[in-house]
């Protein structure tokens, strides 16, 4: 199926959860922030939120500095 992450048009298996989508991207899972079409999900829902088609994804990277 069909979503968008951070903008950028991407093909997934269907069933994924966030968790999932992340390990498929190679995404390190600490000190991010996952949005579902304009919601936040909390790091506790990722393994029970599943994607859906056309779902809008973003992923915030935390970066430090001062």
């Amino acid at each position: 199926m069909k979503i968008f992450v951070n903008g950028t048009p991407t093909e997934i298996p269907l069933d994924l959860n966030i968790y999932m989508l992340l390990d498929q991207l190679d995404v390190q899972k600490k000190h991010i922030a996952i949005e579902i079409n304009e919601n936040i999900i909390f790091k506790t829902d990722w393994e029970s939120t599943k994607l859906e088609e056309g779902d809008k994804i973003e992923i915030v990277k935390a970066i430090g500095g001062g």
